[in-house]
């Protein structure tokens, strides 16, 4: 089955858990076809663990997941060497991390010491435990969840080094009126997560994952996507742009969109689209800036500043 097929299917069912985020959705499937982690924030109680849970359960592997608090430690979350009192020796007993989707949830309730125990396992992919490595079954995903509310005690921000370890950042946000009262009813006796099967298999989801990277970038393209990035770091508000994880980042977004749409190329749309969930978290704006703007805002006059290709090419000759 395409792509675009299998999303539409799977964006079908979880539609049955999380009411009217279908484009929050079609994004996270975006970030697992190119193997990117994710970043949910959005302010407590707006369906972003279930929304993991979902997406989790609607693919083929094992789950994870870690409850962030200030007391978690980092060997919580890697693992630990242990002492075997009966067969007197050492072994090695490997964390939450040896899965395919972990759900890290409420990241930033955990210390800024037990958040860089991730640092490994998001971009290697493995995980070194008392000077051993142990590789990380594939597919791995982290889906992490995030609380904004500043004013709440015991949060910790994310470091640059880690935000821009997150393949996207995604704003769950309130359910529309009509979807919130559908929610409602449907929750009322019984928990639709429960009846969600796995709809895409590790195979699947490998093989997903080799197709989106031959979707065509042409020349054109790939200047356009480096204009913006570059407008990023010029930009007198900020300090840090896009660093170079975030350019290839940004065009695996677009060719993910482009498979998902049903194209094998990408198009300025498929870039201009992406640019707000790729792009955002990873700028460092000045104290100055910080004051009178926004990341959004920064990144919107860079996607300005920018001339959008009227020819791009849609297949290479």
């Amino acid at each position: 089955m395409a792509i675009d097929e299998q999303i539409h299917k799977m964006k079908e069912q979880i539609s049955q858990v999380i009411m009217g985020k279908d484009d929050t959705v079609e994004l996270l499937m975006n970030a697992f076809i190119n193997q990117g982690h994710v970043l949910l924030e959005s302010v407590p109680g707006t369906g972003k663990t279930m929304l993991a849970k979902a997406v989790a359960k609607s693919v083929e592997g094992d789950f994870q997941r870690i409850q962030f608090t200030p007391d978690v430690l980092p060997s919580d979350v890697s693992g630990i060497q242990y002492f075997n009192p009966k067969d007197q020796e050492f072994e090695m007993r490997v964390g939450p991390v040896l899965t395919n989707v972990l759900l890290a949830d409420e990241i930033n309730r955990a210390t800024p010491r037990t958040q860089s125990a991730l640092l490994e396992v998001m971009e290697e992919k493995q995980v070194t435990i008392d000077g051993e490595t142990v590789g990380i079954p594939q597919p791995f995903i982290v889906i992490a969840t995030q609380n904004p509310v500043e004013s709440q005690q015991g949060t910790f921000d994310l470091p640059e080094a880690q935000m821009d370890r997150f393949f996207m950042k995604l704003d769950l946000g309130y359910p529309s009126f009509a979807d919130e009262q559908r929610m409602m009813r449907e929750h009322r006796e019984t928990n639709p997560l429960d009846t969600l099967q796995a709809m895409l298999t590790k195979d699947q989801l490998k093989q997903f994952q080799e197709d989106v990277q031959s979707v065509y970038v042409s020349d054109v393209i790939e200047t356009y996507i480096l204009s913006i990035v570059q407008q990023t770091r010029q930009h007198q508000d900020v300090d840090v742009g896009v660093s170079p994880r975030g350019t290839l980042a940004f065009m695996r977004a677009a060719q993910g969109r482009a498979a998902i749409q049903g194209r094998d190329y990408v198009t300025p749309e498929d870039v201009k689209t992406m640019a707000p969930y790729v792009l955002p978290h990873r700028l460092v704006l000045s104290l100055d800036g910080a004051t009178l703007k926004s990341q959004d805002d920064v990144l919107q006059e860079a996607l300005e500043a920018v001339e959008v290709p009227a020819e791009y090419g849609v297949h290479p000759s």
